[in-house]
């Protein structure tokens, strides 16, 4: 096992993007494009840390059919190493479907994410020591509530959980104390704490919540405003990079690798929360969800450090 490593607990699933031509017309064959990549919160994510150049290991769950070895495929390609991985032999890779606008922002999605549940309690006993030899955890919330409840409370690791949806982002209230990091976005905040987050005071509040919580770091995503970070020592929002965006669908995922990365290399709240969006700002510049020219080279001189 490497001395230095990330552990990602999280989904992984093949991604099937439709991209309209013209405006979407609702309950209408819409002319465009279609791709298929590979993708998945936690895979996206373990990606985008192998590019900044962390070395990954990817804990999930993976059927034995078509899809599941196309993704081990691509992930032995990428760097993400599925060691730990457990595989489901009658079991179904998860799949999302996803169309977008001729401007790349999601207009709707269905994800069949059931295989997530094998990511159960006594796998991930199994595997604690991995976990705790990390040097960072990052969680999603695709994997079962009480999966991420025994993870929190026995992972010695700093935990960094990415919410993933207003629906998944509840399973984390029990486990606040537990994170490290958390990175919201507003709807995301809004489904932890109960309040309306519709500008920088209210995730001010939203942040202050979870700090009381506590989280020892919030990056609470406002989109075009930026990224409000809070701490037990700093308060301030951080403004998004100029950027020209293709495809939206990956800036989530490479903001959580940014914010993972800049914690391994003992970066300040600040500087981290411009590592991450300067790596957001590069993944959406790409026509994937995952950029390949994200390097840790680029995001530091588009962040300014």
């Amino acid at each position: 096992m490497e001395k230095h490593y990330i552990a990602v607990v999280g989904g992984v699933n093949v991604d099937i993007c439709g991209r309209s031509f013209e405006t979407l017309i609702p309950r209408d064959s819409n002319p465009g494009s279609v791709r298929i990549s590979m993708g998945g919160v936690g895979r996206n994510i373990a990606h985008n840390l192998s590019l900044l150049g962390e070395k990954v290991y990817l804990l999930t769950a993976l059927a034995d059919d078509y899809y599941g070895a196309r993704l081990r495929e691509d992930c032995a390609a990428n760097g993400i190493d599925l060691r730990y991985a457990c595989s489901v032999p009658d079991g179904r890779t998860s799949t999302y479907v996803y169309l977008t606008g001729p401007d790349g922002d999601m207009a709707l999605a269905v994800c069949d994410g059931e295989i997530a549940k094998y990511v159960t309690v006594g796998y991930l006993e199994d595997r604690l020591d991995v976990l705790n030899g990390a040097a960072a955890v990052v969680m999603d919330t695709n994997i079962p509530e009480d999966s991420i409840v025994w993870l929190a409370e026995h992972c010695t690791a700093p935990i960094f959980a990415d919410p993933v949806s207003v629906t998944k982002a509840r399973k984390l209230r029990p486990v606040l104390d537990k994170l490290f990091a958390i990175k919201p976005n507003r709807i995301e905040a809004e489904a932890l704490i109960g309040e309306k987050v519709t500008d920088e005071a209210g995730a001010a509040r939203a942040a202050e919540a979870m700090l009381t919580a506590g989280v020892r770091q919030v990056y609470l995503s406002l989109g075009a405003l930026g990224l409000y970070c809070a701490s037990a020592d700093e308060r301030l929002l951080v403004p998004c990079p100029r950027v020209e965006p293709v495809n939206d669908t990956g800036g989530g995922d490479a903001l959580t690798a940014g914010l993972v990365r800049a914690a391994t290399a003992g970066l300040n709240v600040k500087d981290s929360a411009s590592l991450a969006l300067a790596c957001a700002a590069i993944a959406i510049e790409g026509v994937d969800t995952i950029n390949p020219r994200l390097n840790l080279a680029s995001a530091l001189q588009r962040a300014g450090l």
